[in-house]
């Protein structure tokens, strides 16, 4: 173990006795596939023999309201276990539980003001951090389209907007027009031929807000986040039984999180692939996850959110390219990068992306079609 990057926190003390964990730990360990939270697979005796858990860390300075954070995951947790009990499933395993604090809070604040949580560990389960086949894709879709089909009749006035405007394009695209006329980083005349990408697909920015806003594509519990190394998969069954990572859970378009997906999973290169030759979108594998997103979520879709599922794929790649360009105009300070252009580079891919889907939209809107008529 590298006892230089994993080590327990100092309080470790306070925060296992504001669970009622007298006896210490047994073992422990960090677990590095998230990239915002600190987070530990803790062992400790119980009455019922040794019991594992995670212990995490919210990151305050991504999650400014760490107390609306927890209110919008025990929401959803809560009411998914219901609907996993009505289905004759297990709520220990299909979704996440948070442990009470010995005085019934949600979370522990520790003295230096940082906010701990502990989970459920969901044993004999695993997750996967890259589509090793398409088969895998289609699971995945099955599994988002699940977690969507559970919260379909979800209370949505309950929840709070935890990042407001996260998947707002239009304001994304007028962040895009500020950065540029700022030219902080002095890069706007390097990117001209992006900038102008961009502008000639304005009035794309408009077409969900607007259809929300008119009241034709209604609100959902949306997970945002949508990888796919954020569902677990039974350890035995190869099946997936969970998702995780609910730390972005909101009020939003469904469209939102299945865009998301297409954008991350049916990619046939990195998000910060140099040569471009390489980046396209890979109809089979959007077809599989249109299919598995289908399988599950189709009947508790409405007509027009299954219409703007490839729109949304091009959409949210899109959003995501002009996040990165916003970013590189304004001198790198959101995105972590590992060299100069690095931000340039994936708003490239991005763009790239956008454009193949462009020349592919007749097929994956009759993917999608195809797949509707089947449910």
């Amino acid at each position: 173990m590298d006892t230089h990057q994993d080590k327990l926190p100092s309080c470790i003390d306070e925060i296992l006795a504001a669970y009622g964990i007298t006896g210490g730990l047994t073992d422990w360990s960090m677990i590095h596939n998230g990239h915002i939270n600190r987070t530990y697979a803790i062992t400790f005796a119980s009455a019922d023999g040794e019991e594992r858990r995670l212990l995490q860390q919210i990151n305050t300075e991504v999650f400014k309201k760490p107390q609306e954070l927890m209110e919008n995951v025990m929401r959803v947790t809560e009411f998914l276990k219901k609907k996993i009990k009505e289905a004759g499933g297990d709520p220990s395993r299909e979704t996440l539980t948070v442990f009470f604090s010995q005085d019934g809070k949600n979370c522990f604040v520790d003295p230096n003001g940082n906010y701990w949580r502990m989970y459920n560990f969901v044993d004999n389960a695993f997750s996967y951090n890259s589509i090793e086949n398409d088969e895998l894709f289609y699971r995945a879709g099955a599994a988002f389209g699940n977690f969507q089909s559970q919260l379909a009749d979800f209370p949505i006035d309950t929840l709070h907007d935890t990042i407001p405007d996260f998947h707002h394009t239009y304001k994304r695209f007028l962040n895009l027009k500020e950065a540029a006329a700022r030219n902080a980083a002095n890069r706007a005349d390097s990117v001209k031929e992006e900038l102008q990408f961009a502008y000639d697909r304005e009035a794309d920015t408009c077409v969900i807000v607007d259809l929300i806003e008119k009241g034709e594509l209604p609100m959902r519990v949306t997970h945002n986040d949508t990888k796919l190394n954020n569902i677990m998969f039974d350890g035995t069954t190869k099946e997936p039984i969970c998702v995780v990572d609910l730390d972005t859970v909101m009020p939003g378009s469904s469209l939102y999180d299945f865009g998301d997906a297409i954008r991350f999973g049916a990619s046939t290169a990195a998000e910060d692939e140099k040569d471009l030759s390489k980046v396209s979108m890979d109809l089979n594998l959007y077809e599989k996850y249109v299919r598995g997103y289908l399988s599950t979520a189709g009947k508790s879709l409405t007509a027009k959110e299954i219409e703007y599922l490839p729109f949304s794929a091009k959409l949210l790649t899109f959003e995501c390219g002009m996040r990165f360009l916003t970013d590189y105009l304004d001198g790198d300070v959101y995105f972590g990068t590992s060299y100069p252009e690095h931000n340039l580079d994936r708003c490239r891919t991005q763009f790239k992306l956008v454009a193949d889907m462009e020349q592919k939209f007749d097929a994956m809107k009759k993917i999608t079609e195809d797949a509707a008529a089947e449910l």
